[in-house]
């Protein structure tokens, strides 16, 4: 498994700075949560911790290791289900082993295996456009986990659910990554979802963004999103942010 860390990352795209002096270090199997205001870089930060974006200055590393490109063992998940429309539940979930030229039986085999735990068993034959949106992210976890990651990247990968589905797939995913080993990052607008999550939440500054606060939740799971320990952690990361008070 991996520890990833970001060590005094400063970013620019062009004259725009969007991250500056950013620490962030994320312990194996640890599940973390970057929380901030829209176009902080949230997912800039992230992209770096999947090898797909490059500090300007600062370093990154997974396991010690400079990150400079993207691993398997990392695998970033996105908002959008990205899944192809032409090819089938099984397919799509496959896709990754079938480019690892990974025989037809094992990949079957596996396959099969990840869609039961994420609750598609059943759908192998079905097309993404016969699914719904949680059913459509379901799968693209599933798409993620069927490579074995030591490393599992999420970008705001509920957003577009409704508040139903969304919470249920909060609980999903909490049960996928419980005695996985795997280290987990997400980023989030959700501040419910945060702390629900989270063993440890940075909670950035608007651009450029800055590391403001990291929060050790500290709060066993499951989690009581009504219990004083999550209402005052919430409110800590409402005033950072400066959305006012919250009432219950």
């Amino acid at each position: 498994m991996q520890t990833l860390e970001l060590k005094a990352v400063d970013k620019f795209f062009g004259e725009l700075q969007v991250l500056s002096s950013i620490d962030i270090h994320v312990e194996q199997g640890e599940f973390a949560v970057i929380v901030g205001p829209s176009g902080c870089g949230k997912s800039t930060a992230l992209r770096m911790l999947a090898g797909l974006e490059h500090p300007t200055s600062g370093e990154v590393f997974g396991n010690g290791v400079p990150i400079t490109d993207p691993d398997p063992k990392r695998v970033l998940i996105f908002q959008e289900h990205a899944l192809y429309p032409w090819r089938t539940v099984e397919q799509n979930v496959g896709f990754g082993l079938e480019l690892a030229n990974i025989p037809v039986k094992e990949r079957k085999k596996r396959v099969n295996e990840v869609l039961d735990k994420v609750g598609l068993d059943g759908f192998q034959s079905y097309y993404p456009q016969q699914l719904s949106g949680g059913m459509k992210q379901r799968a693209s976890i599933a798409r993620a986990l069927v490579m074995n990651p030591e490393v599992l990247l999420l970008d705001e990968p509920y957003g577009a659910l409704d508040a139903i589905t969304r919470l249920t797939m909060q609980n999903e995913l909490l049960k996928l990554w419980k005695g996985s080993g795997m280290t987990c990052v997400l980023i989030t607008h959700d501040i419910d979802e945060a702390v629900y999550l989270a063993d440890s939440i940075y909670v950035m500054s608007p651009r450029p963004g800055k590391i403001l606060e990291k929060i050790t939740t500290g709060l066993p799971r499951p989690r009581n999103r009504n219990s004083s320990g999550f209402v005052e952690i919430r409110q800590r990361i409402m005033d950072h942010l400066d959305i006012g008070t919250y009432h219950i």
